[in-house]
Order: C-alpha cells, then structure tokens, then sequence
C-alpha cells in the first residue's frame, strides 16, 4: 500500500447528490470527481481537434468540451466523437439547432446556457434531441451572461439571480420529465462564484460542474481556480470541474488534478513534495524537480516523492512518502524507500536514479493493486 494513503482527519464529505452519466463517466453520487477540460482548436478542423483532445485525455482528463458554433462543427463532431477516448460535450451558445445537430453526431452532454439558448420551446426541443439520442445535459449558467429579466430583477450579476437562473432551468428539465443533468452556476469573480454554489448546492440534488470561469492565465488563473474550487471542494461541493485557464488545455487538466490530489479527493500519477530551496541546499532543487516533474509525467499510479535539498526537513519528509531524496555534503544525497533510509547516490546520477525507483515502486503498487 502506498504511503499517501489518506489519513482520517484529511477526510472530506461531499455533498450527497444524485448520479447521472456523461457517456461511460459516471458524475455525482459516490463516483470520483471527474477532471474536464475544454478544446481551444476550430472544432470543424477535425484533426487538429482530435489530437488536442486526445493530448487532453493522455495527461488524465475524463471529460472534454469541445465549443459547436456552427454547422460546419457540429458536421466535424461525428468523426471527433468516433475518433475520442472520452466523452465529448458539446458546448452549445445561441443556437438550440446545434445541439440537435450535435447530439445526433453522437455527443455524450450537451452544454446549453440558459442566458442565450432561447425560449422554453427551444429548450423543449434540445431535451428531446437528448433523449432520442442518449444524451446528458448541463445546465451551464454564466455570470457574465444572465437573463435580461433576471438582471432587470436584480440590477446586476449575483449569486441570487445566478440561483434562479438555473434553477428556472431545471424547472423545464424536469417538467419534461428530463433528469440526466447537472448544472453549474460560474463567474468570474471568486466570492460571486463560491456564494452561488453554496445555494445551489443547497436547492437542489442535482450533480454540480464547478469552475471559476475566465479566471486567467496559467498562473493567474491557477491561483484563482484553486482558490475558489478548493473552498468549494473543502465543502463537499463538486461532482465534475473544469479549471479555465488562458493557456493549454492540457494544463487546464494537470491543474485540476493538483487541485483534487492537494485535497486527497483524487490520487494519480506522482505527488512531489519538495522545497522551495535555500543556502543550505546540497544540490539544485528546483532544476532536479522541473526535471522530475517532466520525466514523471507517464506515471499514472499514485506515489509520492520528496525532493528537499537539506536534512533539516529532508529526513522527517522521507518518512511519509514512498521514495525520497535528500541533500547532503559532498555531492551526494541519501535516498529512502518506502519512508526507510536506503542507500546513498551522487548527485550527479540523482535525477537518473530517482525515475528508476520511481517507476519500480510504481509497479510494486499496480501489482499490489491487481492482488
């Protein structure tokens, strides 16, 4: 068993909500958080959308929304759905047509915003597109996009008329006897988002899609999304997030899974647990980490490992992680396995040496899994 196992007072209760299915990934109830992204490539450049996606799906996403402005992307969005390794939801604004379009090219959601998809006849017709073709639904309201009654009633964007807006929605789902949906109620200032999703969460049982829309760049926007989702999250509330970054989507998905794994809400691949370096390190950390991190990327199994550059905290953190490294004197280092002092190494060989452990205490685990 790995040591980042989770610990009792680590332990986080979500918010009980019911389950639907977004094509074979399962979103609420007791299913795993699931991990979206989104495309940023012309969706009706099929292969350039393909590749993304499937970049996307490499690095951990379980969902991706792929943006069907046109007709002539809802015609690409039969081959991309062929050619995906994950569901696809189709991210519908303006135009109830395509999410017909799209749902008979074989999508596993559909995406409409209640701001701008149109009338309740509208809606009525992209729920019964969904239902002749197995589809799910999401609800997806926009703070920068309400209704213009809504923002007649309330003068501006808020959490209350995001509220009502989705709510509204649910509502027409409901009353057409439509049920495989979640919702999701985004803005993109943190406290607006994070008060919205409290009352959601609290007016229906629904799955919720959480996110902290527009947030920013890779920086920027991580810190923000981390922010706000990891408040929500510490709460219980989430069943599937998107983290939006203005940057690779590929990102988008490394970041959310840092979000879930610093919260223990999900485990894959290498959590490292390094320092941030100081004088009295005995090799360059944070080049050896960059390093790591990049040559790491393949594992897919949860382990962690420490990298810290002196024994002052090197020692106490070799502990609790499955393989550890710390700086010493004179060009080397003392590596741990399974929290034990091991055996020395140059530094020079380090680097080298930790993938090596690495990737066997991976299958160690895989294969402790399997029994």
């Amino acid at each position: 068993m790995s040591l980042n196992s989770i610990r009792p007072w680590r332990n986080i209760e979500r918010r009980k909500s019911r389950q639907i299915h977004v094509g074979s990934v399962p979103v609420g109830g007791d299913a795993p958080i699931s991990v979206q992204t989104m495309t940023n490539t012309l969706t009706h450049d099929a292969s350039a959308t393909i590749r993304q996606i499937i970049a996307c799906a490499d690095a951990g996403a379980d969902i991706v929304r792929v943006s069907c402005p046109d007709e002539a992307s809802t015609k690409a969005m039969r081959e991309i759905v062929k050619e995906s390794p994950v569901p696809l939801v189709a991210d519908i604004h303006f135009h109830y047509k395509r999410a017909i379009e799209a749902a008979k090219a074989g999508v596993a959601c559909l995406r409409i915003n209640p701001g701008n998809i149109g009338s309740e006849e509208r809606v009525r017709e992209v729920i019964q597109a969904a239902r002749d073709y197995g589809c799910s639904i999401r609800i997806g309201v926009n703070g920068g996009s309400l209704e213009k009654h809504l923002l007649d009633k309330y003068g501006e964007p808020c959490p209350s008329a995001m509220i009502e807006s989705g709510m509204d929605h649910i509502r027409i789902l409901q009353d057409n006897d439509f049920h495989e949906f979640k919702i999701s109620v985004k803005a993109s200032d943190v406290f607006m988002a994070a008060a919205a999703y409290q009352g959601l969460a609290e007016a229906t049982d629904a799955p919720i899609h959480i996110g902290i829309t527009e947030a920013g760049g890779l920086t920027s926007g991580t810190i923000k999304s981390a922010v706000g989702l990891g408040n929500l999250l510490w709460m219980g509330i989430g069943d599937t997030m998107r983290v939006s970054l203005s940057a690779d989507p590929v990102e988008e998905v490394k970041v959310g899974f840092e979000i879930l794994k610093s919260l223990g809400l999900r485990h894959r691949g290498v959590n490292i647990i390094s320092c941030p370096s100081c004088a009295r390190q005995g090799f360059d950390v944070i080049e050896t980490v960059a390093n790591l991190e990049r040559r790491l990327e393949h594992i897919k199994t949860p382990m962690s490992l420490s990298i810290i550059g002196c024994v002052v905290n090197g020692p106490g953190e070799a502990l609790m992680t499955d393989v550890g490294f710390t700086g010493g004197g004179a060009g080397s280092g003392m590596v741990y396995w399974a929290g034990k002092q091991d055996h020395k190494i140059d530094n020079e060989k380090m680097v080298d040496h930790i993938v090596g452990l690495v990737e066997k205490r991976a299958s160690e685990l895989d294969a402790e899994a399997i029994e």
